[in-house]
Formats: C-alpha cells, sequence, structure tokens
C-alpha cells in the first residue's frame, strides 16, 4: 500500500481530546480491523496529547499538530508542538517493588504509552518544535 498521511491541527484544550480520539480512531480504522490495535492506538495518542496539555502547555494556550503515516503496516504518529522541550524517552520507567501506598498520582503516561506501542521517539525540530512520535506494527 503507498504511503498515506492524515492530519488534524488542535488548540491545547483538554476539550480536544474527543476530537482527538475520533481522528485517531477513524484513521486507524482504514487500515486495521483489529480493535485491539486500535484501542492501543487510541489510548497511547490519547495520553500523550494530555501530557502535552498538562504538562508541556501547563494547561495554557498552544498548539498541536497531529500527523499520522501508514506505509508498509506501520502506522506513524507525530505529535508536534511548542510547548517548552521535554523528551520523554528519557524517563525512568516506574518501579514495580514500590508499593502502591508510597506511589504519587500519576506518572504512568509514559509507560502506557511505551507498552501501548512498538517504538516511542522523541526529537526536537529545527524550528523549535518538539515531535514525539509513537509507532505501531500493524498485522498484514
Amino acid at each position: 500500500m503507498a504511503k498515506t498521511t492524515t492530519r488534524l491541527q488542535i488548540t491545547a484544550h483538554l476539550d480536544e481530546l474527543v476530537q482527538v480520539r475520533q481522528f485517531v480512531e477513524e484513521t486507524a480504522v482504514s487500515f486495521t480491523n483489529d480493535p485491539q490495535v486500535i484501542s492501543d492506538i487510541v489510548l497511547a495518542v490519547d495520553e500523550a496529547v494530555t501530557n502535552i496539555i498538562q504538562h508541556g502547555y501547563q494547561l495554557q494556550a498552544g498548539s498541536i499538530e497531529i500527523s499520522i503515516n501508514y506505509q508498509s503496516n506501520r502506522l506513524e504518529i507525530r505529535l508536534r508542538d511548542n510547548a517548552p522541550a521535554f523528551d520523554p524517552t528519557q524517563m525512568a520507567p516506574p518501579d514495580p517493588d514500590i508499593p502502591l501506598s508510597q506511589r504519587r498520582p500519576g506518572g504512568l503516561g509514559v509507560h502506557m504509552m511505551r507498552q501501548l506501542t512498538d517504538d516511542l521517539q522523541y526529537q526536537p525540530l529545527a524550528d523549535g518544535r518538539n515531535e514525539l512520535i509513537l509507532i505501531k506494527q500493524i498485522e498484514a
């Protein structure tokens, strides 16, 4: 199948998450009918966009560009933003030996993204934006 790319531009606001989930789901459904793969992709992107809005922009004004590329049984979701630089791939995985009662709330989003995708990459762009790339292989 030839390379296919779809894009969505949103304002960095939590109300936009419904539109993001719908966009990702509709795009994923056009490439696979595996409900688990679709669910994984939607949840991973939702978590990534939520983190950009809450932690990157700190609930202030901003924008997020989402592009989904499909080629050779591989979905590649690129999230681009102008928030302060942050590389989530450098975060250490959570320590499974810490009891739940001693854990701080939250902090598992990047771990979830790693578990739900086949690869998670970050790169700063030449124009100063951040780019987070989530990759998911799809069975033919």
